[in-house]
């Protein structure tokens, strides 16, 4: 009997130590799998806020979209005929319009003693139904010019028209199934919503899911916002630009370092577009830096 009880023993230990180690390796491996996953970095749809007759080489450098002007791709000073060609280029290069910059000019007035609501309202119903017959996500609501509040103008009664204005925009966006992406701006291009914060105020008093923010990290660079404010409020951004601090230059020009940003995006799980919206010195060759630099530092974070 003792030889047995010997052997019984000796082999449970085997066994035991086998499925010990055994355990062990699956562990390792779930820990290296959670430190690649963590250490992946992060990527997004890039693209560029040029003309589309630029379409091909960003195409071509590996960029995912171009980001328009209402005023040039959707509202052209040439017409209806103008348009039509920019629909058939939109099938010739294959790459999409995805958003657009400039809704409307700073001579239409959504705030003030002189308000321009009907006509602003004309021209989102035109841009959106052809952002939509375009395939677009999104319109960029900036207008910097259009909602400056006059010197001497009281402030609240200018917030209650731009928010009186947008509660009449938002249904349209909804009908059409565009976004509107609210644009904070910074304080030397306009003196009303230049923070995420102010944007989601707009943005909450029109309560409509169509009507979203726009997140630009040069602008919240320049009004020293915080990467935190994007985690804040991160469940209405919809969309981002990016350009470096001190002259809009693209990525790498400077050297600026987003990864701050690009950490605050990963962790509300972004998944929306982000533009290079930049003054270029050398359109060619920055572009393809700008590119390579983002690309970098989201790999990075």
């Amino acid at each position: 009997m003792q030889p047995e009880n010997h052997t019984s023993r000796r082999n449970f230990i085997k066994s035991a130590t086998g499925l010990i180690t055994g355990l062990s390796g699956i562990d390792i491996l779930a820990r290296q799998t959670s430190f690649d996953q963590a250490s992946a970095g992060f990527s997004l749809p890039l693209g560029v806020c040029t003309s589309y007759d630029k379409a091909s080489l960003v195409k071509g450098l590996g960029y995912s979209f171009v980001e328009e002007s209402v005023g040039r791709f959707l509202i052209p000073d040439l017409g209806d005929s103008q348009y039509e060609k920019n629909r058939q280029a939109l099938k010739t290069e294959n790459i999409p319009v995805r958003s657009y910059i400039y809704f409307f000019p700073g001579t239409l007035k959504s705030v003030g003693p002189e308000l321009h609501h009907e006509a602003i309202l004309q021209r989102a119903e035109l841009a959106l139904k052809r952002a939509k017959e375009c395939g677009s996500k999104n319109i960029v609501f900036g207008s910097g010019g259009s909602r400056a509040i006059p010197d001497g103008f009281d402030r609240a009664t200018a917030k209650a028209q731009h928010i009186a204005l947008c509660q009449k925009m938002a249904p349209i966006a909804e009908k059409y199934g565009v976004t509107l992406a609210v644009e904070p701006l910074n304080r030397g291009e306009t003196n009303f919503i230049n923070s995420l914060a102010e944007g989601v105020e707009i943005i909450q008093a029109v309560n409509n899911p169509w009507f979203r923010l726009q997140c630009d990290i040069y602008h919240m660079l320049k009004e020293d916002e915080k990467p935190e404010e994007i985690i804040k409020y991160g469940q209405y951004i919809v969309h981002c630009h990016i350009a470096e601090k001190q002259s809009r230059t693209p990525p790498g020009v400077k050297g600026d370092d987003f990864k701050p940003y690009f950490r605050a995006l990963k962790q509300i799980k972004y998944q929306g577009g982000l533009s290079l919206e930049c003054v270029w010195a050398d359109f060619d060759n920055e572009v393809k830096q700008g590119l390579s630099v983002v690309k970098q530092q989201l790999a990075e974070v």
